[in-house]
Parts: structure tokens; C-alpha cells; sequence
């Protein structure tokens, strides 16, 4: 089991000092992986299940955060958890990406992407929120298309996108994988087709979660794709058992991703330094 940490600016706030100290403490620690979220926008009535989203709330762009992250650690793996993905031009997206790969020596391993849940955040960008899965498979196809082209170019001919000819270099420090978010089959069999990997989020029963896991699979083997080959990624807390994670695992799960929750810098560390001595994480090797 591989164990990731996550850094929400809107509960642990956006002060440049606190997230270098909180990813130090987490790289220190043995933590493998480090993700933060993302939203582009927010606006009154806003709402994310049963769940109104405040309007103020301070997301930092991810992929800034992460370069920022990565010029102040040396081990840890970067992740986004997730990353809107039909809200970005995917060869913007891509030149980003591969520029924080390279920066940060390959650490870039950890992209997991999702579809967004706000029509008004859809509409903001200019794009249709009911047509955001096409436009996301779409957007995997191309970023991957480019990361593996060479000098003579590629071209792409989409329902969203088409290009020809185009080159982009630097590409990124080896295969840049890509993981799947979302709590919907649709996203389960997403992560399938196209993923490197499932994060499914939302409140589900644990028969739910087991189905969606099987879609994933099967969804892999259709497609002429390794199930075996699939990353099972999954949310849990900083307090969370030996027991509990041993349960997980029996369910396929192969990472799962923990937040800090105290409010001061001094109780956090000591949370990061509990969990790691129960889990041996210094221990353990760090992740290519």
C-alpha cells in the first residue's frame, strides 16, 4: 500500500510558507505522494451534492501550487485530486504538465482528472457542461498524442479538437500517467478505457464502491487493456487503522490518500509523524 497526502488550500489555507512547510513535513515523513484540488470558480448556489460550496473559498491553481511544491521538496510525488479536466484546452495542458514534469525531475506521476460538477463552472470557460465527458475523453486522447510525438509532428481530428503537424517539446520525464476521478460508473469506465487509474470520490456504500471497481476493470479488459494494470486509489483519514487499511487492500485499493486534520502547523507535523510511524513509511522506499 502506498500512502499520499492531500493539501486543501481552502481549509489549510493559501500562506506560500505553511504549503512548503506542510509538503516538507510530508516528504520527511514518507509520504509518497502529494495532491491538492481544483476549482477555476465558484459563485452563490454552487452545489456539489447537498453541499453548497461558500463563494470565497481560495483554490490555488494546482498545477502552479505543484511547481511550487516541487521547487521545495526533492522526493515526493506530485498529484492533483482532481483536476477539471474539460475546463482546460488539453495542448495548453499539456505543455504545462510536461513543464512540471521536467522541472521537478519527473515527479509529475500523480494527474488525476475529473469532470467538475458546477454548471456555472462549465459555463464560465465556455464549455458545455453536458458534453464534458466527450470533450475529457477527447482531451486524454490528445495530451497523450502529443507527450508521445515526434520531430515530424501529429495531428488530431475530434469532435472538440483537431490539429495537424503540431510538435511539443519538451515531453515529460518518461510515460505521464493519467488517473481517473469521479463517483459515477460513467467515470468508473472512464478510468477503463483511458486511465492509468481510479480515484472514485463521493459518499457510497461499500457495495457501490465495489461495483464501480469491477466496471473499471471490466471496462479495461474490453478495451483490450490490462485490468491488473489499473491503480485503485482511495480517500481515508489521518487516524486511519492498520485494520481498516487491511480491509482496503483485500478490496483491490493500492494507495490511499490521507489529509492533515488539526489546524495548527505544530499539530499537523505531529499527525504526519503518527501516521508514519504506524505505517512505517520511513521505512519504505521511495516510489520511482
Amino acid at each position: 500500500m502506498r500512502f499520499g497526502i492531500s493539501y486543501s488550500t481552502p481549509y489549510h489555507g493559501i500562506d506560500p510558507d505553511g504549503i512548503m512547510a506542510y509538503a516538507q513535513d510530508a516528504e520527511e515523513c514518507g509520504f509518497e505522494s502529494f495532491y491538492v484540488p481544483e476549482h477555476i470558480v465558484l459563485y452563490k448556489g454552487a452545489m456539489v451534492g447537498r453541499y453548497e460550496l461558500p463563494p470565497a473559498l481560495p483554490y490555488l491553481d494546482p498545477l502552479d501550487t505543484l511547481g511550487f511544491v516541487a521547487a521545495s521538496t526533492r522526493r515526493i510525488l506530485l498529484g492533483t485530486g482532481v483536476l477539471l479536466l474539460p475546463y482546460h484546452h488539453p495542448v495548453v495542458l499539456a505543455k504545462r504538465l510536461a513543464t512540471v514534469d521536467v522541472l521537478s525531475k519527473g515527479r509529475m506521476r500523480l494527474l488525476t482528472v475529473g469532470l467538475g460538477a458546477l454548471p456555472g463552472e462549465a459555463g464560465a470557460v465556455g464549455v458545455d457542461f453536458a458534453t464534458r465527458g466527450r470533450r475529457a475523453d477527447e482531451a486524454i486522447d490528445v495530451m497523450r498524442l502529443l507527450w508521445q510525438g515526434g520531430q515530424d509532428g501529429v495531428a488530431f481530428d475530434g469532435e472538440f479538437f483537431s490539429f495537424d503537424g503540431l510538435v511539443q517539446f519538451p515531453r515529460p520525464l518518461g510515460r505521464l500517467p493519467i488517473h481517473v476521478g469521479g463517483s459515477s460508473q460513467a467515470a468508473a469506465r472512464r478510468a477503463g478505457r483511458r486511465g492509468d487509474g481510479f480515484f472514485p470520490g463521493g459518499a457510497l456504500t461499500a457495495e457501490e464502491r465495489a461495483a464501480q471497481w469491477e466496471t473499471a476493470r471490466s471496462a479495461a479488459a474490453e478495451a483490450g487493456r490490462d485490468p491488473g494494470a489499473l491503480e485503485y486509489t482511495r480517500a481515508g483519514s489521518i487516524d486511519i487503522t492498520p485494520e481498516q487499511v487491511e480491509a482496503l487492500a483485500l478490496q483491490g485499493v493500492t494507495r490511499i490518500v490521507v489529509s492533515a486534520a488539526a489546524e495548527e502547523p505544530s499539530a499537523r507535523r505531529e499527525e504526519m509523524a503518527a501516521f508514519a510511524q504506524r505505517f512505517g513509511l520511513r521505512d519504505q522506499p521511495p516510489s520511482p
